[in-house]
């Protein structure tokens, strides 16, 4: 069961939903002990079990499907009527105490964790009461009371952990939006600085060039090419701007490979060498991390795992290795992309894999720093 607050800021109850899959056919498996104790118990001793058990088993069918596919809101009366089913057949056939324990699963799923427990003693302890006021086994009793209490116990952790988990996600969430929303108002900011200027003068020059077209053609033309080459460099600006807010950074995307790891109890350490990248080589490598660290907690099933970029000054080396399962590497969408993107910027992609863990290493060539050309004299020039 989770809670959360209306718009009133008051908290309401959301009841969990019980799993509906073809594994919850499972658990009737252990419903044939309804049937097996009567049949355990010496020749007569309950001589009339067999009818009200499957009475009570078909009712009890019905209530099954109906809390795991139906109204998760009717859980705790579904989980009563349960119970109940055991208090009335155990006068007939001591294996009603199965109904109980049944009972007892589903009792987490209706209230908060400590009122469930709370519910589940009251309810064992009642249903002793119960077995000792007809004078039946003590043995057969114990059994729902520690076995019953145990499975409870068991969905009572389940259901915290499933909420945890889901207030992780959320968390990841939150972070992602409250990241997209600061990069949104960042590029807002610097196409405002970056076109505002601009386009003002854009607009003073042209009305200035009409103003003059009849009056002074010379000056017209001259204002025309100056709208000109402004818009020329506010293009020059705008696509270099689209290529910084399209480059993936590494060093936001290693924090984002942290939080993903670490969500499912992989650590992640990394170490990254002081170089200045090129933004379509940062870029790529930022990818390659990302579907190397996606395939760690998909694949790998490993508990340790390390980034390090190193670089010379003719290439940058990554690598991403893991502590996982390793084994035979399939390559797929994500590896062959990998390579594609390291491949056309002339570098190169391996990855070792093993029983110990998965070692991909992306090394790429630099580029080469531009040589500068002496300036010319410009009294030669004149000269000539």
């Amino acid at each position: 069961m989770n809670t959360k607050r209306d718009d009133g800021g008051k908290s309401i109850i959301q009841v969990t939903q019980i799993g509906t899959g073809w594994q919850s056919w499972l658990n009737l498996v252990w419903s044939m002990w309804i049937f097996l104790v009567p049949l355990t118990e010496a020749p007569g001793a309950f001589p009339h079990w067999l009818w009200p058990t499957l009475g009570s088993y078909a009712i009890f069918l019905g209530l099954f499907a109906y809390i795991h596919y139906g109204d998760c809101r009717r859980t705790l009366p579904i989980s009563l009527a349960i119970a109940a089913l055991g208090f009335a057949l155990t006068p007939w056939n001591p294996g009603g105490q199965g109904y109980i324990i049944y009972a007892c699963a589903y009792l987490p799923f209706a209230f908060r964790p400590r009122a469930a427990i709370v519910a589940m003693v009251t309810l064992v302890a009642t249903y002793s009461a119960y077995w000792i006021a007809l004078h039946l086994p003590w043995i057969y009793v114990l059994n729902a009371v520690v076995v019953g209490l145990v499975v409870g116990l068991m969905n009572v952790h389940y259901i915290r952990r499933k909420q945890a988990d889901s207030a992780l996600k959320l968390s990841h969430d939150e972070v992602r939006r409250l990241a997209a929303l600061a990069e949104r108002e960042r590029i807002g900011r610097d196409l405002h600085d970056l076109l505002g200027h601009t386009l003002s003068l854009v607009a003073l020059k042209s009305e200035l060039a009409s103003k003059l077209v009849d009056r002074d053609p010379a000056a017209a033309r001259r204002e025309l090419d100056e709208v000109a080459r402004v818009a020329r460099e506010a293009l020059t600006q705008v696509r270099s701007a689209v290529t910084g807010i399209r480059a993936a950074g590494l060093g936001a995307e290693l924090a984002s490979a942290r939080l993903l790891l670490e969500s499912d109890a992989i650590e992640l350490q990394y170490a990254l060498a002081p170089v200045t990248l090129p933004p379509e080589i940062e870029t790529v490598l930022a990818l390659t991390v990302r579907e190397a660290v996606t395939n760690i907690q998909r694949h790998a099933r490993a508990r340790h795992a390390e980034v390090t970029l190193s670089s010379t000054p003719r290439e940058v080396k990554l690598c991403v290795a893991d502590d996982g399962r390793g084994g035979a590497i399939t390559p797929g969408n994500g590896l062959s992309g990998m390579r594609e993107r390291v491949e056309a910027l002339g570098g190169k992609l391996r990855i070792e894999s093993s029983p110990a863990g998965t070692r991909l290493e992306a090394c790429v060539p630099l580029p080469k720093p531009a040589t500068s050309l002496p300036e010319p004299d410009i009294d030669d020039a004149r000269a000539a």
